[in-house]
Parts: structure tokens; sequence; C-alpha cells
């Protein structure tokens, strides 16, 4: 009889923690993006990788702002002229504006990051971190 009860009250938290995971699936999906781009960053040895590592990185920090700038039930922050300003429920376009400039940074940085990674394989013949690092070494 008790078993029952702890049963169904594991069911009810483990549904309960469904429903959580699944209205804030964002957020799991940043999470996941996010571990893996610092993985390919930290576990990594080739250069490129890391690379895109740090593009995945990115790409979860601006879906982190994306989705704390919803607004359930929320606009355009467009008001009509025959409307009241205070009565609408809109979204800030501020996270949305600071996002675009982020993946502009963003955009650069992979450029610079892949115009770095050719330049270094034209010249040591390897995009392996410990292998430039015994080839610097020996230098």
């Amino acid at each position: 009889m008790v078993t029952a009860a702890v049963s169904a009250q594991q069911i009810e938290r483990w549904t309960t923690m469904i429903e959580l995971l699944t209205s804030r699936y964002t957020y799991v999906l940043m999470f996941v993006l996010l571990g893996i781009g610092l993985y390919m960053i930290i576990a990594s040895q080739n250069l490129v990788k890391k690379l895109i590592g740090v593009s995945l990185f990115q790409t979860s920090i601006f879906l982190f702002f994306v989705s704390m700038a919803y607004v359930e039930g929320g606009s355009a922050p467009i008001v009509p002229p025959e409307s009241n300003p205070g009565e609408l429920l809109v979204a800030s376009p501020l996270p949305q504006v600071i996002v675009l400039t982020a993946i502009v940074v963003g955009i650069a940085l992979t450029a610079v990051g892949l115009a770095l990674v050719i330049r270094i394989y034209s010249e040591y013949g390897t995009l392996r971190e410990d292998t430039l690092r015994e080839v610097r070494a020996d230098e």
C-alpha cells in the first residue's frame, strides 16, 4: 500500500518535470547547445572543431536572449494611433537588437577565426593543437 503511494507520487513528480521541460524546450535546447559547444572548445584538438564549438556556444547564447524576450500573448512593439500604449502587451525590441548585433559580431569572429586557421594550416601544415605546440616549441 505504501509502495503504491510512493509510486503514484513519483509518477506525479515525473509528469510535472516532463510538463516543465516541454513548456520550456527552448531552454533545454539552449543548454544542450551550450554543453556541446563548450565540450568542443575544451576537448577538441582540431582548431576548426574548436571554431565550430565557439559558433555553437554563441548560438546558444542568442537562443537564450531570444527566449528570454518572449512575451506570452505579446505583439510587436508597434502602437496603433487609436490605442492606449499602456493597455497593450508588447515584446521588448531591445533583446532582439542585441542579438542582431551579436550575430554580426559572431560572424566577424568566425570569419577572422577561419582566416587565422587557414594561415596556420598554410604555415605549419596541421590544425592539431598539440602538434602546433610541439612545432612552436622547436622554433
